[in-house]
């Protein structure tokens, strides 16, 4: 599976764009934008769906090889609802792995 910068990296390149014409469309500078390309950095979610305009892309397609934690919804989403603190709190103290919650969120969706 490819990393949010290489899969901007590759569609720029299919594209036809330098980094440098690529960055001038996105108003960053070209080492910002080689720092997303190598993994460095990441863009922010108004720079993101600019990449995406440029590139003809969804939004979505890129969102998911984002790894960053959301961690200001988890917090958010914590805060709202106590039963959710107490399941991520679980989830945690069991350490449970993403590969076992991803496998348990493919068989809910499956039984739907």
């Amino acid at each position: 599976m490819k990393t949010l910068g290489q899969k901007i990296r590759e569609l720029r390149e299919l594209k036809g764009l330098s980094l440098r014409e690529m960055s001038k469309k996105l108003e960053v500078s070209a080492a910002f934008l080689s720092d997303i390309e190598l993994g460095r950095r990441f863009p922010s979610e108004e720079v993101l769906k600019k990449i995406c305009k440029i590139l003809q892309v969804k939004f979505d397609e890129l969102k998911d090889l984002d790894p960053r934690a959301p961690i200001e919804e988890l917090k958010r989403m914590s805060e709202g609802d106590p039963q959710y603190a107490l399941a991520l709190r679980t989830m945690v103290d069991d350490d449970v792995s993403a590969s076992e919650l991803l496998h348990w969120l493919q068989q809910k969706k499956k039984n739907k």
